[in-house]
């Protein structure tokens, strides 16, 4: 029989506080892989993987832990969000269609309102609107009306995007200067949004605890647009202002053949190991 898995790659308004973000984790259950944090942009990413029938309960679990946890009000990061528990995307791995993973992504959206009162915005394959379907849509209309209850937002948890998509790589650049808006103009001109990249969404940040900016970046389709020429450009672009690269980083897993395709690239990331790549996390379970 084939096995069927799904990814889940829940993003939380929570990046300093360990144990919190563990307790999180630690409701999931034990089908978690990976737990990324970053103090800057107070917000941890933490990947599971579940059979489709497992998969919502588990994610219900870390949304609940994460509305007891975490007060939005309180958030102070650089990083956009919309809630304490902020995005949860469904990604195929094995034997699961990206319209399965919609499904999945709507019965989730459903039993978060339901039973967690939080309203929820559904978006990429999930999504019920056209002016959903884009992440980055949901979160440029803040006070946009959610598909999912509201449209009040939750007192301490605002609200959640729950969607379906494809495998991305996230990716951050970091600059060896304290120049913001030189992150932001990279950014802009790197994305395909901006008539950068295609497949490539980016932002600039500045990181405050390391003295350092940030080009930030989802990488949604590796294949076709190779992150090494990506890295160049940004070296480019920083140059030509006076500034260099002071290094670059993975959050999350990498699929096995992205790392086949640069592998000199992701071996420079800080903390790149092969356990940073999804099969070989996959072959431990």
């Amino acid at each position: 029989m084939t096995r069927r898995l799904v990814e889940c790659v829940p993003n939380f308004s929570e990046g300093r506080d360990r144990s919190r973000v563990e307790a999180i984790a630690a409701a999931i259950g034990p089908g978690v892989l990976d737990i990324e944090m970053d103090a800057d942009h107070h917000r941890s990413v933490i990947t599971f993987v579940a059979p489709p029938d497992e998969a919502i309960g588990a994610a219900v679990r870390g949304v609940e832990a994460a509305i007891k946890l975490i007060e939005l009000g309180r958030h102070e990061g650089v990083h956009p969000r919309i809630g304490a528990a902020d995005v949860v995307p469904f990604v195929p791995l094995e034997g699961v269609t990206l319209g399965d993973c919609a499904v999945l992504a709507q019965a989730l959206g459903e039993a978060i309102w339901q039973h967690l009162g939080v309203p929820v915005f559904l978006y990429g394959a999930a999504a019920l609107r056209p002016e959903h379907r884009d992440l980055a849509g949901i979160r440029r209309r803040p006070e946009g009306v959610p598909d999912l209850g509201g449209p009040a937002r939750h007192p301490t948890a605002g609200a959640v995007a729950v969607g379906a998509r494809e495998f991305l790589i996230a990716c951050n650049i970091n600059l060896a200067t304290t120049d913001a808006d030189l992150a932001r103009r990279i950014a802009r001109r790197i994305r395909g949004s901006s008539g950068g990249f295609p497949f490539v969404k980016a932002l600039g940040f500045a990181l405050p605890s390391r003295g350092l900016t940030q080009v930030s970046m989802n990488l949604v389709d590796f294949e076709r647009t190779p992150v090494e020429e990506v890295y160049r450009a940004v070296e480019r672009e920083a140059a030509s202002a006076g500034a260099t690269i002071a290094g670059c980083e993975l959050v999350g897993l990498l699929p096995r053949r992205a790392y086949e395709m640069a592998p000199g690239f992701w071996e420079r990331c800080a903390g790149f190991s092969s356990r940073s790549i999804l099969e070989s996390r996959l072959g431990q379970r």
